[in-house]
C-alpha cells in the first residue's frame, strides 16, 4: 500500500519580506486559508475570535481570512452582529501572489476544523502551507492534523471554540514560542513534508503498479 500526501511544493511556493501594512494598523495577525464551507470551523473560528477581542479585551490582533464558500456571506453578517467586522477581513479568493503575502506577514495560521470522522482523518493542506511559510499553527486535535504538524502546533480541545481562542493567545502573547514553532514547522516541511519527497511515493506506485500488469 502506499499513502501519498498533498504537500507544499518547495519550487513554486515564494516567501518574501512581512508587510505590516497587511495587518491592518495593528502589530499581530493570525490567518486562515481555505474554503468555507459548513465542514471547515469557520463559525467557531469566529466564536474564538470573539471571546479574544470582547471577552479578553485584546485589541492587537487582526484576523485575516482568505478563500469563499457557502458561508461566506452568513460568516460576514456573523461578525458584524457580534461586533467583531473592524477585526477580521474576508478576502475572498485572492491570486497566489496576495495569499503568499499574507502568510508571509502573518504570525500564526489558524486551521479550525472541527472533530468529525472525515475530518479527523484528512490532511489539511493549510496546515502544511503555514508551515512552509514558518508560522505556527493552532488546530483541533484531530488524528491526521497532529500527524502533519507534529510538534511545530498548538492543540485545541475539538470543538471548543474558547480553548482555541487560548491556545491562540498563548502564541500571540509569546514571540519567543512563535519563532520556535514557526522554525521548526519549516524545518520539518523541508525534511518531509514536501512534494518532491513525496512525488517518489507517487512514482513508486505507479511502478508497481506497471510492473503487478506486466
Amino acid at each position: 500500500a502506499f499513502a501519498v500526501r498533498s504537500c507544499p511544493d518547495m519550487g513554486k511556493i515564494r516567501v518574501g519580506r512581512p508587510r505590516p501594512e497587511l495587518k491592518n494598523g495593528r502589530p499581530l495577525m493570525v490567518v486562515y486559508v481555505g474554503v468555507m464551507g459548513p465542514q471547515d470551523g469557520l463559525d467557531l473560528l469566529l466564536e474564538s475570535i470573539r471571546y479574544i477581542v470582547k471577552d479578553t479585551g485584546r485589541h492587537d490582533v487582526s484576523f485575516v481570512l482568505i478563500g469563499m464558500g457557502s458561508e461566506t456571506l452568513a460568516l460576514e453578517a456573523w461578525a458584524r452582529e457580534k461586533g467583531i467586522d473592524s477585526y477580521v477581513t474576508f478576502t475572498g479568493r485572492v491570486p497566489d501572489a496576495e495569499m503568499w503575502a499574507y502568510l508571509s506577514s502573518a504570525d500564526l495560521g489558524v486551521a479550525p476544523d472541527p472533530k468529525n470522522p472525515m475530518n479527523d482523518k484528512s490532511t489539511m493542506n493549510k496546515i502544511l502551507e503555514y508551515m512552509a511559510f514558518s508560522l505556527p499553527v493552532v488546530l483541533y486535535d484531530l488524528t491526521e492534523g497532529r500527524r502533519s504538524a507534529g510538534d511545530t502546533a498548538l492543540y485545541a480541545q475539538p470543538n471548543d471554540p474558547k480553548d482555541f481562542a487560548r491556545q491562540m493567545l498563548k502564541l500571540l502573547d509569546s514571540e519567543d514560542l512563535r519563532r520556535t514553532l514557526g522554525a521548526r514547522a519549516r524545518k520539518r516541511i523541508e525534511e518531509s513534508l514536501n512534494w518532491d519527497i513525496e512525488k517518489r511515493a507517487l512514482l513508486k506506485a505507479y511502478e508497481t503498479a506497471l510492473d503487478d500488469r506486466r
